[in-house]
């Protein structure tokens, strides 16, 4: 009888993130992510929701609704700036820039764009306003050992997820 994904269950799978509408891949997960089920809720409520009763073997695509996990887009999250007043570390398309704000709350904005002139970086989350298809490869399912159990994952995991596709706290 083959195992299958429920609270308790050790599993391993793979994963790609693709925008709905164009098919473009966001970002992939080519190595082995591995976490308890019911222990260690890594990806979205209704990804795990999915998963459950699922075996080796399957690839299941799961569709998401950005708006529903990080909420629409807030285009006051958008700022432009002049290239001048950017220290150099930050000019890379991609670059993660923590921003702190007057009450001295933190948000990670991504710089998006930029050119000889301007830089423009954005606060929402990638996933935001977007409707996303999750394609995930369940590559192991077994019970969790003691350890794993405790922390939630494989005890050697040392795994950076994006954080765009993390679970909101």
């Amino acid at each position: 009888m083959r195992e299958t994904i429920q609270d308790g269950k050790f599993v391993e799978l793979t994963y790609k993130v693709s925008d709905r509408k164009t098919g473009h891949v966001l970002t992939q997960v080519e190595f082995p992510l591995g976490y308890v089920h019911g222990h260690n809720e890594i990806l979205s409520p209704a990804v795990h929701q999915q998963l459950e009763g699922r075996s080796v073997g399957e690839v299941i695509d799961v569709p998401i609704d950005g708006n529903q996990i990080f909420g629409p887009r807030d285009e006051s999250l958008v700022f432009t700036d002049h290239i001048d007043n950017v220290p150099q570390e930050y000019r890379q398309v991609g670059c993660s820039i923590l921003m702190e704000n007057d009450k001295g709350q933190t948000r990670s904005f991504i710089v998006t764009w930029l050119d000889d002139e301007k830089l423009t970086v954005d606060g929402n989350n990638p996933l935001s306003g977007r409707e996303v298809v999750f394609s995930l490869q369940i590559l192991t399912v077994r019970d969790a050992t003691e350890e794993e159990t405790r922390v939630g994952e494989a005890p050697a995991a040392n795994v950076d997820l994006d954080p765009a596709l993390m679970r909101p706290i």
